[in-house]
């Protein structure tokens, strides 16, 4: 059987949620230890499904795909010292990788979701991306506008210029998509989705319906390692 999601997982995360200080923390470690122990426990065996339609999980292990729970506050003026979700970035050349991918966020109160695509790539890679969807217009549209995509995700999501992106018009047939400084695919899921036996199912049928659209962000990064 497929591993799963304790309720103790979402309990923990909502809570952090609620008392996000040192002090809670620490005397709940034990509690999150127990919680980021199932969550990898969970990346572990979604890799191993991953594997036959995606090789980039092939050799990977959920805990050097899971993001650290401690907050960087020096510069922010959010000064809670933990993150109250947790979070894990499936893509080629590992989590710290610019290249397109998947991720899991798994978060108590019903904000959890799945994802994929492109967040913010440097300079170069954004040129790249902009010039294929371009150049690709209807292959791209293709996969973003099809029935199964929209039903999922409800199309493309990021943050976007407000202007122009430089070198292009406003006339552009593509310009809709040109916008985005990020391209990503999100479906939010429900606590109930999240603790089910199916779980595993719901995110690996997302997951394979965001592979064509990373495959898609990931060819033009390709022909730059040429």
């Amino acid at each position: 059987m497929p591993a799963t999601i304790a309720n103790t997982t979402l309990t923990f995360l909502a809570d952090l949620t609620q008392y996000n200080t040192r002090e809670w923390f620490n005397e709940h470690k034990k509690q999150y230890e127990a919680a980021r122990k199932n969550y990898i426990s969970f990346l572990d065996d979604l890799l191993e499904h991953m594997q036959p339609f995606e090789p980039i999980a092939i050799g990977q292990k959920g805990k050097d795909l899971i993001f650290r729970i401690y907050r960087d506050v020096r510069f922010s003026n959010d000064k809670r010292p933990y993150k109250d979700h947790f979070g894990a970035y499936i893509a080629e050349g590992g989590r710290k990788s610019i290249n397109p991918g998947y991720y899991l966020h798994l978060a108590g109160n019903n904000n959890s979701f799945v994802a994929g695509g492109l967040w913010f790539p440097p300079s170069e890679q954004l040129k790249a991306v902009r010039q294929e969807i371009d150049y690709n217009l209807d292959e791209f549209k293709g996969i973003v506008a099809s029935s199964d995509f929209q039903a999922k995700f409800g199309g493309v999501s990021g943050e976007q210029l407000k202007t122009t992106p430089k070198g292009y018009d406003k006339e552009n047939p593509a310009i809709e998509y040109l916008r985005y400084k990020s391209w990503n695919a999100v479906m939010p899921l429900q606590d109930e989705v999240v603790l089910s036996n199916g779980f595993m199912d719901v995110v690996l049928d997302a997951f394979k319906s965001i592979k064509p659209f990373n495959e898609f962000l990931m060819n033009p990064l390709r022909d730059l390692e040429a």
